[in-house]
């Protein structure tokens, strides 16, 4: 398990190589999802995931963080995910990636 507090850690060194700055993070019970979205840039995550091993973690984040990009599933937010995951894939280094060139 990890502490919230790192994971919120975790949230803003993944939201800096993405390029995007989330106004507020919270975590919390969720009933139906592991995440949400805001159009304001609030980013819920349900406590469960605090518990879920770190590529977990990281493709939950990564995903709620593109939202702020691109807030529907779109060709270029699923782009942009595959691309960033591809890369997490390919560095192997525990869900770390450098931001792709845009």
């Amino acid at each position: 398990m990890i502490a919230p507090e790192e994971f919120k850690k975790d949230v803003l060194m993944l939201a800096k190589e993405v390029r995007v700055n989330p106004r507020e993070i919270h975590i919390q019970t969720m009933k139906r999802k592991w995440a949400s979205c805001s159009s304001r840039g609030r980013l819920t995550f349900d406590k469960s995931l605090l518990n879920e091993p770190k590529q977990v973690r990281f493709k939950v984040i990564l995903h709620e963080l593109l939202h702020l990009k691109y807030p529907n599933h779109g060709k270029m937010f699923n782009s942009l995910l595959d691309t960033y995951l591809q890369a997490s894939i390919n560095s192997n280094n525990g869900g770390e990636t450098e931001p792709p060139v845009a």
